[in-house]
């Protein structure tokens, strides 16, 4: 809630014109409690689930034929009772685990100084504070992940994440409800170490889980804009994390590849991609040499 009785009042404490967004910020949020604000992550996680892995679910289950050149596991075609089961996992844990917890998450939002108030914070303000949110969550994410990969975390917890095998957009949020809450851990502690405003903290909770669903999709676009970001992970580099499962030790970052390539958990990934890529350079020349390659086909699937 503003402490503002109308727009002149705010404009004369803060020395200048409103911009136009805070404007509507303005009439949106003078007379809201804060805490209606910050409930406002609930509808945008549901809608998130919904409607974000929605596209590429339709389009793998009505017209596969666009997507499969771009499919990372060609040879696994999920049923639409796998996409409908995924889902209702998905809600399930959303109405008695997510939301539960962002409805008594509050105080602590409170506590650690994320405002609501004018001015809004600049774009550049909130590019510094979402690096370090994404930076800090992922390094936390890396070592509860591999955690859960040991024998005691796997079979207790994480192997519910990994009976998909060859993930789909669904699949990101779907796990075992203790995972939930714990990876929630590391989603807050950035912006506890530097607070920003509420319009920073609910795009950062939008990209986060965009982001967990890109990389669950099960396809590698080339065109995809994420390629342009440094050490980021992507569909393909997760991807592998599921194909080989419960055994895996491999892949664990959940944005960044920092994390395995300091630690060495990412070896397996090298070494498989190291050795397509010389596979398909000898069935290349083989090819262009006129040897038939038929014998080939499959094996890099």
């Amino acid at each position: 809630m503003l402490p503002y009785r109308n727009l002149a009042e705010a404009e004369v404490v803060l020395g200048r014109n409103l911009t136009a967004a805070e404007t509507f910020w303005f009439h949106y949020s003078a007379s809201m409690p804060d805490y209606l604000l910050f409930y406002h992550n609930i509808a945008f996680l549901f809608v998130i689930f919904t409607l974000v892995p929605l596209p590429m679910a339709v389009a793998e289950l009505i017209r596969p034929s666009t997507i499969a050149p771009f499919k990372l596991q060609p040879k696994v075609a999920l049923p639409p009772s796998s996409f409908l089961k995924c889902y209702k996992v998905v809600l399930r844990v959303f109405f008695f685990v997510v939301g539960p917890l962002q409805l008594i998450s509050y105080p602590s939002v409170k506590l650690v100084g994320i405002r609501t108030g004018l001015p809004l914070p600049s774009a550049w303000e909130m590019a510094a504070q979402l690096v370090v949110y994404f930076l800090v969550e992922d390094y936390g994410n890396y070592w509860i992940h591999r955690a859960m990969h040991s024998k005691w975390g796997y079979e207790k917890i994480h192997h519910v994440h990994h009976e998909f095998t060859a993930p789909m957009g669904f699949a990101a949020p779907y796990a075992h409800w203790a995972e939930v809450l714990v990876l929630g851990i590391p989603s807050f502690i950035g912006p506890a170490l530097v607070p920003g405003h509420m319009v920073t903290f609910w795009l950062w909770i939008a990209l986060r889980q965009i982001e967990a669903i890109e990389t669950h999709c099960g396809y590698d676009f080339p065109f995809n804009p994420t390629k342009f970001i440094p050490f980021y992970g992507g569909a393909e580099y997760h991807d592998y994390h599921h194909y080989v499962g419960g055994q895996s030790q491999s892949n664990f970052a959940s944005v960044f590849t920092y994390c395995d390539y300091i630690y060495g958990t990412d070896k397996g990934y090298r070494f498989q991609k190291a050795h397509l890529a010389k596979l398909r350079e000898q069935w290349t020349a083989e090819e262009h040499n006129g040897i038939d390659i038929s014998n080939h086909i499959g094996k890099i699937e």
